[in-house]
């Protein structure tokens, strides 16, 4: 049904578009709802003039909506001066992230959420560039990337996200600039102690007195918080519209291309865990150390494809995350009789090639590890007298005793996907008006296809204890010194661990249904319901353990190789989501708002594309109550919430130190509790002098829990939720005066983030840490100069754990002695120019 359903709606949607000028008659041009309440928003509003268009039937004030919302004009992003996307979402309230893994693939927890991404949609101009949340190894914060063609940012937490967006909890919608009648501009440049250089511009202005256009993006190359050896970021971003006012409507049509590299930050081990209270920081440097290395740029991989043929390839630790995309668009606002008409259509394909160095086991003890391998070489070279370490390519010995005593196991993944997505989105509003106040009425249509192909291949590699490590191979020796063999072959310890393939092709259909009530100018009820069908057609390649038969090496003993059968998948998932919400103002200044919502999230399309996989919708109930208040131009709004997850999927991917394979999912999932408050507010103290906060409280807890793999899952109730703090937040003051023809503004921030535990059990910490930053801006006619600085004290702080290993039991210490540490202090200079 669904497949007959879905290019009949996409092809009524975009014949829509092509007939609605037609149809509608509106004597006078049209613009969008969107662009109508951005208009009539100043550029320093002030929080009762700020206007939201997402989660919303039509533009209204933030003060006035029943959901905890936030929007930030271009300004006010370049006054934060986020790290990343992560970084920026990290100073609104209710948003934990962990912006250590670079400039993308961070995570990012909404409240209430305690998952890595948080349910959190983006969204370009109302529609997401990708229908899933995810895809294959990249996240939202990977395709959505801020520039100066980015007009707004609004994010909506909980509320009603599940009915504007699909498998969301929240909604990150990222506006973007058109052009008007007057012709405008920037140019920025920007540079940074991490060897930052970046330009950013963009142009907007008039083609004709109907037709306006408006382009621009950003070249950026970066070191990195780290030093790799090499550059960390290197790529850039176009993006551009023209817009077409018409006498029945406007029509946008854009274009967006991305091509970066982006090199991922892993976690890295931070003490001995032969002594957790010995620090490793003089071999691996706490703020610039990694485990990334110019020795990783040739890395060798094989493996039997499917008709036993051997296939090889040499990766390059540089590539990073390659992602490539371009994305047509097209949008249609207008009125049909008394509706008003709403419809877009967008169609992304692109391409992902990552290459990244993940951490797996602890280091240990440089003879306890050979001594592990002694026995399999003497069955496989004969009479070994001693296993040896040798560093790759040169042959020279290496006595880890010389340096921390220890060597180490990571992995190398190298990952390829082809994806492409396309959706539409149509929708009509119409007002009522009633003997019992006015309905705002929003009946909408969702549809998509999409799909993507995906490769892994993963290799163990052997290397020191030290920043930049270089690959180690562990020899086997006679007694009289004669090189019998070698454990390792070129520094891989066990070739191709982990060998997946698959394909999988998805549809979906959605329709969904909110009305507002509006009784009287106090009271506002709203109530709507998304109901989404799915369907994913796919296939998994099934593999096998393969020995290739090199006699001088264990290494390609037990590899993964293709057994030419598939495992094919169909599944048809079904969700329903609904909201419910009152707001009332008990004056100007004072009001208040109750919701209750009900979340549904599908499995994501790629269970149709592995082998063997947990099929699991995750199911929430949520309910906020929320208080706000303005006076003059300060605020302070408080939303309490309560979250009961049955069931939330918790099952986690787990690395096998003894096959090195890291693709077999463990089974966690039962129900979970969160409960606490989130504060958003700005204290005007002066005209001049304002103080921004945002805390966030809560109790993250694990309740009944199931596993079929003989985990006790009674350990885990009532314990909290991985990495999830009780307390986070963030104050920022600022300072704003004038010297002659300069304005200058003076700024300050200091973060926080509470204890979390790696782990289950709970039983290895993460402490909690903080952050302290500065920047000043000056602003002179059309010049502005902005100097910013991040973690001045260099305060140290450990994020994620070692996730691959640690997720159920922890690492064997109270507190985490592996992680992925916080940014070092770090600068950035932004010279810009507006015309």
């Amino acid at each position: 049904m669904i497949k007959k359903i879905i290019p009949l709606a996409v092809g009524c949607a975009l014949g829509a578009l092509g007939v609605l000028s037609a149809l509608a008659a509106p004597a006078f041009a049209q613009v969008s709802n969107e662009e109508a309440g951005q208009a009539n928003q100043p550029a320093e509003a002030t929080d009762s003039q700020v206007v939201v268009v997402t989660g919303s039937a039509r533009p209204q004030r933030r003060f006035d909506v029943s959901y905890a919302v936030n929007a930030l004009s271009q300004s006010e992003v370049q006054k934060l001066a986020p790290l990343n996307m992560a970084d920026l979402l990290g100073k609104l309230p209710g948003i934990q992230v962990e912006a250590t893994g670079g400039e993308v693939q961070n995570v990012t927890r909404v409240r209430g959420i305690p998952t890595d991404d948080g349910y959190a949609l983006f969204q370009q101009d109302g529609l997401p560039l990708m229908t899933e949340i995810n895809g294959f190894f990249f996240r939202g914060d990977s395709m959505n990337r801020y520039d100066l063609m980015t007009k707004t940012i609004e994010v909506v937490r909980g509320g009603p996200a599940p009915i504007y967006a699909s498998q969301a909890a929240a909604i990150v919608n990222s506006t973007t600039v058109t052009g008007t009648e007057t012709t405008r501009g920037k140019a920025q440049v920007t540079v940074g102690t991490t060897g930052l250089k970046r330009l950013d511009a963009y142009q907007a202005g008039k083609i004709d007195d109907r037709t306006f256009y408006a382009i621009g993006g950003f070249l950026r190359e970066d070191d990195g918080h780290r030093d790799n050896g090499f550059p960390n970021d290197r790529g850039g971003q176009l993006r551009a519209n023209i817009k077409r006012v018409t006498d029945t409507g406007t029509w946008k049509l854009s274009a967006n291309f991305l091509n970066d590299h982006n090199v991922f930050y892993l976690p890295i081990p931070v003490a001995d865990p032969r002594n957790p209270g010995v620090s490793l920081d003089p071999y691996i440097d706490y703020f610039e150390g990694t485990m990334n290395s110019p020795s990783l740029r040739s890395v060798r991989q094989q493996y039997l494809d499917g008709t036993g043929a051997l296939q090889t390839s040499q990766r390059d630790l540089a590539n990073g995350r390659h992602l490539r995309f371009g994305n047509i668009g097209l949008q249609y606002d207008g009125e049909l009789g008394p509706w008003q008409v709403a419809a877009k259509a967008g169609f992304t394909k692109g391409k992902l090639d990552f290459d990244a160095f993940y951490s797996t086991s602890s280091p240990a003890d440089a003879g306890t590890f050979a001594s592990g391998f002694l026995a399999a070489a003497r069955t496989a070279f004969g009479a070994v007298d001693r296993l040896g370490y040798a560093f790759t390519g040169t042959g020279q010995a290496y006595d880890p005793a010389s340096a921390s005593g220890l060597v180490m196991q990571g992995q190398y993944r190298a990952l390829t996907s082809d994806f492409h997505s396309n959706q539409v989105d149509l929708n009509f509003t119409r007002t009522f008006q009633t003997g019992l106040g006015n309905h705002d009425l929003k009946v909408g249509f969702y549809g998509s296809t999409y799909g993507a192909t995906s490769q892994s291949v993963y290799n163990d590699m052997l290397i020191e204890v030290r920043g930049q490590p270089r690959t180690l191979d562990l020899v086997a020796y006679s007694a009289s010194g004669a090189k019998l063999g070698s454990v390792t072959d070129n520094g891989v310890l066990r070739y191709t661990t982990t060998l997946n393939g698959g394909e999988v092709d998805a549809r979906m259909a959605a329709l969904y249904l909110n009305d507002t009530w509006e009784l009287s100018d106090r009271l506002r009820l709203d109530a709507g319901v998304r109901t989404e069908r799915y369907k994913y057609d796919g296939y998994a390649l099934l593999s096998k353990a393969v020995d290739l038969g090199d006699a001088a090496t264990l290494a390609d003993n037990a590899t993964r190789a293709f057994t030419g059968e598939r495992q094919a998948h169909i599944y048809k998932p079904h969700t329903t989501n609904w909201t419910v919400g009152a707001n009332y103002d008990f004056s100007t200044r004072f009001g208040g708002y109750l919701r209750a919502s009900h979340l549904e999230v599908p499995p994501t399309m790629q269970v149709a594309a592995s082998v063997d996989p947990l099929v699991l919708t995750t199911k929430a109930n949520q309910y906020e109550a929320g208080f706000k208040t303005t006076f003059g131009r300060s605020y302070l709004y408080i939303t309490g919430f309560y979250t009961q997850f049955d069931p939330l999927n918790a099952s986690f991917v787990a690395f096998n130190p003894v096959t090195g394979r890291n693709d077999q999912t463990v089974p966690f999932f039962g129900k979970a509790v969160i409960r606490g408050a989130e504060a958003d507010g700005a204290w005007y103290v002066t005209e001049r002098f304002v103080v921004n906060a945002s805390l966030t409280i809560q109790e993250p807890e694990y309740r009944d829990f199931v596993s079929a793999t003989g985990a006790d899952p009674s350990r885990v109730v009532g314990n909290r939720i991985v990495r999830e703090p009780k307390v986070f937040g963030n104050v920022r003051p600022a300072y704003s005066f004038r010297v002659g023809d300069s304005a200058v503004d003076v700024n300050g921030s200091y973060a926080y983030t509470g204890k979390r535990y790696v782990d289950l059990f709970n039983a290895t910490a993460l402490p909690s840490y903080h952050s302290v930053g500065a920047g000043i801006t000056v602003t002179r006619g059309d010049w502005q100069f902005q100097l910013t600085g991040d973690n001045l004290t260099n305060e140290k702080g450990l994020t994620e754990g070692n996730p691959r290993t640690d997720t159920l039991a922890g690492q064997g210490s109270n507190v985490a002695i592996y992680g992925r540490p916080v940014f070092g202090r770090s600068a950035r200079f932004m010279v810009s120019k507006t015309w």
